[in-house]
């Protein structure tokens, strides 16, 4: 269910990936699983865009939770854009426009190839 509109989620699959998108907001949901994978699959590591996501400490939403656990999800600041991650690393919500921002928010390839693989999928928002 998506976590700012409560509308049911559309999986749509890239290359193996399932990515949970929202129609009606138009946000995303990845799994931290689906986030390493499409890493995987653009051909780079992990590196700071996941370090800074994956351990970046937030606030406490007051009314969005997360996509596979009752927790409070956390917004986190990634430079000019304020994502929102499970705490219990579930995994991460980006409202509408905040892939592309989030990806190209830290200097490297491995946002410019995430962004490239998941452009793919969501050319509209990238």
């Amino acid at each position: 269910m998506c976590p700012v509109c409560k509308e049911v989620l559309i999986v749509f699959e890239l290359d193996g990936v399932e990515v949970d998108h929202c129609v009606q907001c138009r946000g995303t949901w990845l799994d931290w699983g689906e986030w390493d994978l499409i890493s995987e699959l653009a051909g780079v590591k992990p590196g700071r865009l996941t370090e800074a996501i994956r351990n970046g400490a937030g606030t406490p939403s007051k009314d969005r939770r997360c996509c596979r656990c009752p927790a409070k999800l956390h917004h986190l600041r990634l430079g000019e854009v304020e994502i929102d991650r499970c705490p219990g690393n579930h995994g991460v919500w980006f409202d509408a426009g905040e892939i592309r921002h989030a990806l190209t928010s830290l200097d490297g390839e491995e946002g410019a190839a995430v962004a490239r693989h998941l452009g793919k999928l969501l050319h509209s928002e990238l």
